[in-house]
């Protein structure tokens, strides 16, 4: 699914107000939702031809100061600048994509997977810079049950194909929000990456909440958050997550899920770590009836 620097630029353009952007309200009856262009153009002090260029993907000369200007206009984000500047400059993106990819050949993933295996009960995930799980370590696994997870196994193709994923979160919506948003971003960064391309693409033909969520036209960095995972085991899980960056790997980064000190979350972990270590075969598997009965109802920790 291809992300155009015109599609972004009417998204944003349709969030905003005139009343918001400082310009009076308009007399006339509007046609379309937020800013017209030719406000969009004012606020930035070009012309709304040039502008109206700028939304046809004729950026080949625009400069640095009219991208500031017209992200001020539009109110974006850092993060949202950063893509109107990658989507104006492909060729600028990928070249600092490649550039990132270089480290990785001189660093090995070992040295991150012993770090994710130094967390211990802490459930923490190795990714790539397309969303594809790396490694797990064993209290991720316990919880999300990765191993288990069709190949090539990717967190975005798991939030959206998978059949019980909107089961597995019970704040799916939010989490499925995020995704997408970086999602969004990471194409930007990468716009020459054949493969992001195509998990973008697939899940834009196999699932229509992704494709409703892509249509937004949102870009958000996922740094941290809460996710609930309804685990069939110890019930409701509710973690901190948060998303480390690798300087030694660009292309690589931990997401770590911490609950809450002496929290249910904190307690039924414990229960549910404690009982996969006994059965090590059994991590991401439902208890049967009688071994949870046998070892207690340990969803009544979540209570």
């Amino acid at each position: 699914m291809e992300t155009t620097i015109g599609e972004f630029l009417r998204t944003r353009r349709e969030r905003i107000t005139p009343e918001q952007a400082g310009l009076p309200p308009s007399l006339t009856r509007r046609r379309v939702p937020g800013l017209r262009r030719e406000e969009v153009a004012l606020l930035a002090g070009v012309s709304p031809d040039y502008y109206q260029r700028l939304e046809q993907g004729r950026t080949a000369k625009v400069s640095d100061q009219v991208l500031d200007a017209v992200a001020q206009a539009l109110s974006l984000s850092d993060v949202e600048s950063e893509h109107l500047r990658n989507l104006a400059r492909p060729r600028r993106a990928d070249a600092e994509a490649r550039a990132t990819r270089r480290p990785s050949r001189a660093v090995p993933d070992e040295p991150l997977v012993r770090l994710l295996e130094a967390m211990g009960d802490a459930p923490a995930l190795l990714l790539d810079a397309r969303l594809d799980i790396v490694a797990a370590n064993a209290a991720a696994e316990a919880v999300f049950g990765v191993s288990g997870m069709p190949q090539p196994r990717n967190a975005a193709r798991e939030l959206f194909l998978h059949p019980d994923a909107r089961a597995r979160y019970s704040n799916w919506e939010a989490i499925a929000a995020e995704t997408v948003a970086q999602l969004r971003l990471l194409t930007g960064r990468r716009p020459d990456d054949a493969k992001l391309a195509a998990l973008v693409g697939e899940l834009a033909i196999r699932s229509e909440p992704f494709r409703q969520l892509w249509a937004t036209g949102d870009v958000r960095e996922k740094r941290l958050g809460v996710v609930r995972i309804v685990h069939p085991v110890v019930g409701t899980l509710e973690f901190d997550y948060h998303v480390l960056t690798v300087p030694a790997r660009p292309d690589r980064s931990l997401l770590t899920y911490l609950p809450q000190p002496g929290s249910p979350t904190a307690e039924a972990l414990g229960m549910l770590l404690s009982w996969v270590a006994d059965r090590p075969d059994a991590a991401g598997q439902e208890v049967p009836a009688a071994a949870r009965e046998s070892d207690g109802d340990a969803s009544s920790a979540t209570a």
